[in-house]
């Protein structure tokens, strides 16, 4: 037998998969989508039931709050110390807040969206990866449909000025060859698998040892790793995982998680690697 609250709890994997891609944060997205549900209990039984779509009601509330933490996150952000990434995901979380791991949760798409205001951000990911009308989009951020589909345009346009992604299989390929390059110190192999004008961006937060700009050329990001496995003495560890849906790397040192690594490919090389090393967006790594 159904109660009225199950469809409304039935919404949460949607809200969670939601707020993470607009924030590129599971702990922030859990913290919107648990005020979400906070407002929603707040009203009354004669409220809720006056709530024709309390689905629509609640993805409402959610992008809202989530364009609120958006704009406080750039102050935030301006403080943190060294580069900002995306927290990364692993293959599983809990089966109830199960994230979809298309591109549209790639770390490049991810990355993508931190370069946009926050009105472009969730004007692009409601309309262009959850389907939503520019009509229902105005609802949600204050703004006409016009303004909405002109704010998804804007944003479109530079996620189409990045160099296409290679196939998962490829980058599968490229990732292995680099973690064996990187684990036998093969400088020349690593140059070799790296794009000219790559770059390395890490994300330490403060928390840990973390190069705070980003590492730029292929050959620099190629002695920069080598260097990091030299200095380990022997006790790193580099293992294949998936990270938010595409081909990366964990690496530990003993027994502790050290980073997780996410690569972008095109043409055949590496253009991109992002690490993560903040220990605060490595604890749905930790189970």
């Amino acid at each position: 037998m159904t109660t009225p609250s199950e469809p409304v709890v039935a919404e949460r994997r949607h809200l969670v998969n939601l707020a993470y891609r607009l924030l590129g944060s599971l702990s922030e997205a859990e913290d919107a989508v648990q005020e979400t549900y906070a407002r929603w209990y707040a009203l009354t039984p004669a409220q809720q039931d006056a709530i024709s779509s309390p689905g629509a009601w609640l993805t409402t509330v959610a992008g809202r709050i989530c364009l609120d933490v958006l704009g406080s996150a750039r102050v935030r952000r301006e403080r943190y110390v060294g580069e900002w990434l995306p927290e990364p995901l692993p293959d599983q979380t809990d089966p109830a807040d199960r994230i979809t791991l298309d591109e549209s949760v790639s770390m490049a798409f991810l990355v993508a969206l931190e370069a946009m205001t926050p009105a472009q951000r969730v004007a692009l990911v409601l309309h262009d990866v959850f389907g939503y009308a520019f009509a229902e989009v105005a609802g949600i951020t204050g703004r006409t449909p016009a303004a909405c589909r002109e704010l998804a345009s804007a944003a479109r346009r530079r996620i189409r000025a990045a160099r296409p992604a290679a196939p998962p299989a490829r980058q599968a390929a490229l990732v292995r060859d680099f973690k064996q390059a990187w684990a036998a110190g093969d400088i020349d192999a690593l140059i070799g698998l790296l794009d000219p004008g790559a770059t390395l961006t890490a994300d330490g937060g403060g928390r840990v040892r973390a190069a705070l700009a980003p590492i730029e050329g292929g050959e620099v990001v190629a002695r920069y790793v080598a260097d990091l496995a030299g200095r380990s003495h022997g006790e790193l560890t580099i293992e294949e995982r998936a990270v938010n849906g595409r081909p990366g790397l964990v690496l530990r040192r003993g027994d502790e998680l050290a980073a997780v690594y996410a690569f972008a490919v095109a043409d055949d090389r590496i253009t991109h690697i992002w690490a993560v090393r903040n220990p605060d967006k490595l604890r749905p790594w930790l189970g």
